[in-house]
């Protein structure tokens, strides 16, 4: 048993040092440094919420030295910022897909302590999950291992040393999260093409409501709920297309739209610049119009 053990412990260790040279500690927040990963040559991905100012920003890297680095660009709704650090650390080796029950280590760094680790399982893991910020994770991946305050930003990584992705403490309030690769590839490469993620915007204020058995039936369709339009913003995509305030929209494209997140997530799908069809009840009639997406404004700062 003790042979076992040690064995295991050897494995974990070996798993630490062979994640360590990708892992850095970032210092842009007062009190506690977070920590960050190199996904490719000189680039940097970290936790958004720990980027308190987007100047000064500094990390330490394997050696212990520290580099200034530079913020490209963030996005608050998968909790994601980009960094550009000069190092030469390569890019760490990413899993393939990992699955609840499965062993995953948390390493990260702090400036003082040097690299740090937790052990614990991924927890759950499940489909697309969209965060209380308003992005969308393609995966809702549950960590039970324990973050530290410099936990966020760190590597989460298999039992055969893999990228999982990278560990955030503000996205659940159950447990910590692993942003998974998928969902950083592709926010990485829209920040580093534009400093932001591009989100679709329709410019109404909508709530859901129940249609009754008879609308349905009289109308022919699925919907069991729609979106009843409170606010339209003058000049906007929604008020071109026609939308009037007390429209009940059903569909956007190919998608029936009953949930405010699946109109979001529609809208987010990479339509933005295009027409596409919308499908809403106004005055017991169901209708349809054209509507441009338009891209939601930025707030930078």
């Amino acid at each position: 048993m003790e042979s076992m053990l040690m064995n295991v412990s050897n494995e974990l260790a070996g798993i630490v040092r062979e994640v360590e040279p990708h892992v850095v500690s970032v210092r842009a927040r007062r009190h506690y440094p977070s920590s960050g990963v190199f996904w490719r040559p000189n680039v940097v991905v970290t936790a958004d919420h720990t980027i308190e100012r987007e100047e000064d920003i500094a990390v330490t890297l394997t050696d212990g030295k520290t580099a200034g680095a530079t913020l490209v660009g963030r996005d608050p709704g998968t909790d994601l910022a980009v960094l550009k650090v000069e190092s030469s650390a390569a890019q760490i080796r990413r899993a393939g897909a990992a699955e609840a029950g499965e062993l995953a280590l948390v390493v990260g760094r702090s400036p003082d302590s040097g690299v740090n680790a937790s052990l614990g399982i991924i927890s759950a893991k499940s489909g697309k999950w969209r965060t209380w910020r308003g992005g969308q994770l393609d995966a809702y991946i549950r960590l039970d291992a324990k973050l530290f305050p410099q936990s966020s930003g760190a590597a989460v990584v298999t039992a055969r040393g893999e990228l999982i992705g990278i560990a955030t403490s503000v996205l659940s309030r159950i447990a910590g999260i692993a942003i998974p690769v998928a969902t950083i590839d592709s926010v990485a490469a829209k920040l580093l093409e534009r400093g932001f993620v591009p989100r679709g915007y329709l410019g109404i204020g909508v709530q859901q409501v129940s249609l009754s058995e008879d609308l349905r039936k009289k109308l022919l369709i699925p919907n069991r709920s729609g979106l009843i339009v409170l606010n339209v913003e003058p000049g906007g995509p929604a008020a071109e297309a026609g939308i009037l305030i007390g429209d009940i929209v059903t569909s956007l494209g190919d998608t029936l739209i009953e949930r405010t997140d699946e109109l979001q997530e529609c809208s987010d799908s990479g339509v933005i610049g295009r027409a596409v069809e919308i499908k809403y009840v106004r005055g017991g009639a169901l209708r349809e119009s054209a509507l441009v997406l338009g891209e939601r404004p930025t707030r930078r700062g």
